[in-house]
């Protein structure tokens, strides 16, 4: 049978149609070799009534003609009408075919069975024209097709259905002697006790460790269902062999004494005995099921602390089941509990964290490794306890069975997972570890270079890390082999990167010289240095370093024996004993130090010999300091109780040779509290009579000693400081102080109430230093006062010339105001000191201040005359310190303001006047300030020496001025007068003005004029702004020169302003010749050139303005225009 038969069109274009199918699949289904065979079983026999087509996601579209197992996808149900083989002719009518679900299948080929094909068969009337015998064996094939559907289903459902024999019917039940005859009934309730046996034996001999032969990883979900499905089956058993049916085959088989009744007999008792071990084993089950389901709703974290509870509920089922306890289902239900667990450890840690973890931040991923470990190790830890219990109780003579299988079985898949977890453990300690390097900076001779290597070993470890990371492979599957290899591969890679860095290490270790350096260098790779292969490298260098801290520590001992007698060593700073005190607590610092690089890798050095080695060098060298320590206490405090009772015995305060006073034995003093400080520190020093007095009261000495010291530093630095003018205001205070400081001389430090009455003399010493402070603090301040006015600037410029400024106000309103303050500050004096105005030293003390006054207007006065002198002086000045201007006036050229003898006269007096200003401050003296200082020989020098250079500037400005005075003519001559001399004589009159002949003036001439005066203007435009006279006046030309060139300007417009008429004159008469005659063609060009009373031509006279820069006005071009117009026509 081929793909192009006719029969299959119908089942082709139906199946194409509900599976969507592309025709091609259809043609490679039907060529294939086993499908035609299925398909002419079929449609050239009667053996098969069904054919059935489904399509399997692995293997794609099939045919059957049995109903195909585990299909939950539709299937295609195609069934014949009737016995025969279908032709082309009768296919269509002979075929039904219909869409079912897969499971839905089974149902339908039932109900079509028992409602549409075995009525159909068992009617006579359709089976009378078949051949004999051909409808009941098509009845009995269909009886088997339906049996066969009904165990399927029930299979499906997880059920065992117990099929029927397809003659028993329910009229047969009453006729036993007809039934007894039957021999084909018998051999049928024979055969369906066979298959019943079968059936039932299939069932029972179900274990709940197939899925684990079988290679799968069940949970204990798995295992309850298998007894609890398994109990409801017996159950289901049960009842279809209590049925009347079942009733009905037994009786028959028994009393045909059929040799199958006893089979029937071993069938109850099989599933009576299965019922008794499901019940048993469901119900010890349900504890360990109740726990398991606990436990799967805790927190991971949590799980731990449950495992016992799990072990114990499996314990009990071991020991209530009467069927349960087999080596071989504990082995299963363990190896589940296992699986269990694992599941929940891979959801836990979740594939794609630990994978990220590995180049993000591995420690909280380690974490959960960590505890994923531990919490399975508690797992095993809970069995081997359960183990021992049950071994414990067995020895007991209980009548418990132990578990005397071996452990493996039971934990194999849990120890392949742990193993995994480790290797994932070791990754992540890896990664850990090298992370450390990212930040690392080395020290030394080739430090760049080797933390260079380091960096490059740490990129290069993200690399590899980031290629493991990206493997498409689940690290928590144990089963999973492609991570292992990479894993391996990995290892290899980090065991290179491990060989890298000891090379580094190594040399960096080589240039530690000191343990201290060393140990940093461990601390800094405390991580890496854990890693075997590294450390095991590195343990010369290890070595070498335990035998730095040996010699570091014989050093130590060798420096103390050396210096502990050589004064010179201790601290000039502290006391002597202290000094020794903390010289040896700094050795033992030292010493520790050391021990302290050596406990840094204590933990990497295995040899025990070494440890005990440095740790007896060690207490060597602390007890060599203790022995020192407690004979140094000891002469101290004898020494020490010595200086405290001399202390104790010396007065206050003393005066000195010099007549200052001073605190008694002060430096001895300060030598004890400092000893008793460090005493009280120390805390380990004997402490004798006088020392433990002082101490006592330390804080009251000390305080008191302080307090003596400030009272005396005030009061010698008013004995020191004082004023010989002052002494006599202050004399009578400081006799009565005198007085009572005579009391702290007779005072020693053991008198009573001596801190009370160091306050009481302090408070006086302090109070008359703080008056005479302040009475010099305002002498200070009038100094100050004084002392500023000779940095005063008197003078200021104003503007660009000084003589408009002088004096300024705002410096004589300074200098007045502090004068004003002069005075006062002398009263806040006199009410300070306490004297009376009358009193002699108050006056003394006035003229003093006064003189101070009159020397610092002196310097006032000095200062501005020099700085007039020094600015008028041409070696001296900075630049021009008077500014003038030259003026062009009716009368001539002038200066403005004068240059003569009262230019500075009047800056000069100002500057005097500053004198009068500051009232006189002493009480004896009436004179003027001003005119004492204006008879000094020093400021009148000055004064003098400005005038002279007054008179040399004024000359310099006469001879300027003498020399412009050449353009005087412009401004003296008179243009109307001038203009008439040039109409009539054609040039300006001089001496020879009787002799000359009238001439009056061309072009030419008018050109001259014009010309000369432009080049005088152009003159005058270029002459200076400004002229320094002397290196200090300043002469400004150009009011002078801008003055100037007007008159030149008006001089110029006399001219053009002549030449303009005559262009009006002219071209008047030009318009009026041409409006009274014709002009004929042939007149002269010299006569159409010039008007006829005009004696200048009219072309040239236009070119020659047009030359001087002179436009015609708008109605002389107008007219021009006109002429032009009408001579053309």
């Amino acid at each position: 049978m081929d793909g192009e038969d006719r029969r299959l069109d119908p089942l082709k274009s139906f199946t194409v149609n509900s599976f969507r199918l592309d025709p091609g699949i259809w043609q490679d289904l039907v060529s294939e070799e086993e499908s035609q065979v299925m398909l002419n079983s079929f449609f050239n026999t009667q053996d098969y009534w069904t054919l059935f087509i489904c399509q399997h996601p692995e293997s794609g579209l099939s045919f059957s003609l049995h109903f195909p197992k585990n299909v939950q996808t539709k299937v295609i149900c195609v069934s014949k009408s009737g016995p025969g083989v279908l032709t082309k002719e009768n296919t269509r009518e002979s075929l039904i075919i219909q869409e079912v679900q897969g499971e839905d299948a089974l149902s339908f080929i039932i109900t079509v069975s028992e409602k549409v094909t075995c009525p159909l068969l068992s009617n006579p009337e359709t089976s009378s024209t078949w051949a004999a015998g051909v409808a009941e064996e098509a009845l009995r094939f269909m009886g088997r097709q339906k049996n066969e559907a009904l165990v399927m289903k029930a299979h499906i459902e997880g059920q065992t259905f117990l099929p029927h024999p397809g003659a028993l019917h329910d009229d047969a039940l009453h006729d036993d002697t007809q039934r007894l005859s039957d021999m084909k009934l018998l051999h049928s309730c024979d055969s369906m006790i066979i298959e019943w046996a079968e059936l039932v034996s299939e069932f029972l001999q179900q274990h709940s460790s197939q899925p684990v032969l079988d290679g799968l990883k069940p949970l204990p979900s798995e295992e309850f269902n298998f007894w609890r499905n398994r109990l409801n089956n017996l159950h289901f058993i049960q009842q279809q062999l209590m049925s009347s049916r079942a009733q009905q085959v037994a009786s028959i088989v028994q009393k045909a004494e059929s040799v199958y009744w006893s089979t029937l007999r071993d069938i109850h008792r099989d599933v009576q005995e299965g019922l008794k071990e499901a019940e048993d084993v469901t119900l010890n089950l349900t504890g360990l099921q109740e726990q398991l389901e606990q436990v799967e709703q805790v927190e991971y974290q949590q799980l731990g602390a449950n495992m016992a509870a799990v072990m114990e509920a499996v314990r009990q089922v071991w020991i209530q089941s009467k069927f349960y306890c087999e080596p071989c289902r504990m082995v299963v239900l363990l190896q589940e509990i296992c699986n269990l667990f694992i599941q929940m450890s891979r959801e836990f840690l979740r594939v794609e964290e630990v994978m990220h973890g590995l180049v993000s931040d591995p420690a909280p991923v380690l974490d959960d490794v960590r505890l994923v470990i531990r919490t399975l190790q508690t797992f095993k830890e809970a069995y081997s306890q359960c183990r021992t219990q049950l071994e414990s109780q067995n020895q007991n003579q209980c009548l418990t069975q132990s578990w005397d299988f071996p452990s493996h079985l039971a934990f194999s898949h849990l120890d392949k997972f742990l193993t995994r977890l480790h290797s994932i453990q070791e990754v992540l300690c890896d990664s850990l570890q090298l992370r450390q390097l990212d930040q690392t900076v080395l020290s030394g001779v080739s430090s760049r270079m080797w933390t260079d290597v380091v960096q490059g070993v740490y990129q290069d470890f993200l690399c590899h890390v980031t290629d493991l990371s990206q493997s498409n492979c689940d690290p928590t599957d144990p089963d999973d082999q492609s991570f292992q290899l990479h894993l391996d591969q990995f290892q290899v890679q980090v065991s290179d990167l491990d060989r890298r860095l000891v090379s580094v290490l190594s040399r960096a270790f080589e240039d530690c010289c000191l343990s201290s350096s060393a140990a940093k260098l461990v601390q800094m790779f405390r991580l890496i240095l854990d890693r075997p292969l590294i450390q095991d490298q590195l343990h010369p260098h290890l070595i070498r370093l335990v035998e730095m801290v040996l010699v570091e520590l014989d050093q130590t001992e060798l420096l103390f024996v050396s210096q502990r007698e050589k004064s010179e060593t201790f601290s000039r700073f502290s006391p002597s004993a202290a000094a020794r005190l903390c010289w040896t607590q700094q050795l033992q610092l030292r010493a520790e130090e050391a021990l302290n690089s050596y406990r840094t890798i204590q933990h990497l050095c295995v040899d025990s010999g070494e440890s005990q080695l440095v740790l007896q060098r060690f207490q060597n060298v602390v007890d060599l300091l203790q022995d020192f320590r407690d004979h140094v206490r000891l002469d101290w405090s004898r020494q020490l109780d010595s200086d405290c009772g001399f202390i104790l015995e010396q007065p206050l305060i003393q005066h000195s040779q010099q007549g200052m006073l001073e605190v008694n034995c002060s430096h001895k003093l300060k030598g004890v509290l400092r000893e008793l400080r460090c005493v009280s520190r120390e805390g380990d020093v004997e402490l004798h009579p006088h020392t433990a007095r002082l101490l006592t009261c330390r804080d009251d000495v000390t305080h008191s000693y302080l307090s003596l010291s400030h009272m005396v530093s005030c009061y010698n630095q008013v004995v020191m400081d004082v004023l010989q003018v002052e002494l006599p205001l202050i004399q009578d205070q400081q006799h009565d102080l005198n007085q009572t400081l005579s009391m702290l001389q007779t005072n020693t430090w053991s008198c009573e109430g001596v801190q009370h009455l160091v306050e009481q003399q302090r408070e006086r010493v302090l109070m008359f230093h703080s008056t005479v402070c302040k009475a010099r603090a305002n002498m200070n301040d009038m100094i100050g006062i004084i002392q500023g006015w000779a940095e005063l600037h008197l003078l200021q410029h104003s503007g660009e010339s000084l003589l408009e400024g002088g004096a300024s106000e705002q410096s004589y309103r300074q200098i007045r105001e502090e004068g004003q303050q002069l005075l006062l500050l002398t009263q806040v004096n006199r009410s300070l000191y306490g004297v009376e105005e009358s009193s002699e030293s108050w006056i003394r003390y006035l003229d003093h201040i006064d003189d101070r006054l009159q020397h610092g207007l002196f310097q006032l006065l000095l200062r501005s005359l020099r700085f007039l002198s020094d600015s008028m002086n041409p070696q001296t000045c900075r630049g021009p310190l008077v500014a003038v201007r030259l003026q062009l006036q009716e009368t001539g050229s002038v200066f403005e303001p004068s240059v003569g003898g009262d230019l500075l006269k009047t800056i000069i007096t100002d500057i005097y006047r500053a004198a009068s200003l500051p009232a006189r401050i002493s009480m004896s003296r009436y004179d003027n300030l001003q005119e004492s200082l204006q008879q000094s020989p020093d400021l009148i020098a000055l004064e003098q020496e400005v005038m002279r250079h007054v008179v040399q500037v004024k000359e310099e400005a006469e001879h300027l001025r003498a020399g412009l005075d050449r353009y005087s003519y412009l401004w003296l001559s008179d243009r109307k007068e001038m203009m008439q001399e040039f109409l009539t004589y054609s040039r300006q009159l001089g001496a020879d003005k009787l002799e000359a002949q009238e001439a009056p003036p061309t072009l030419k001439d008018f050109q001259r004029e014009i010309e000369s005066l432009h080049r005088l203007s152009r003159e005058v435009t270029h002459l200076d702004d400004v002229i320094v006279l002397h290196s200090w006046l300043q002469v400004d030309l150009r009011p002078f020169r801008d003055s100037l060139l007007l008159i030149i300007h008006d001089w110029s417009h006399m001219y053009t302003e002549y030449l303009l008429d005559s262009v009006s004159d002219s071209l008047q008469q030009v318009s009026r010749r041409a409006d009274d005659d014709d002009v004929d063609d042939g007149d002269d060009d010299d006569d159409d050139d010039k008007a006829p009373s005009s004696s200048l031509p009219l072309t040239e006279t236009i070119l020659l303005l047009e030359a001087a820069g002179v436009q015609l006005p708008e109605h002389l071009s107008a007219q021009l225009q006109v002429c032009i117009l009408q001579r053309s026509i």
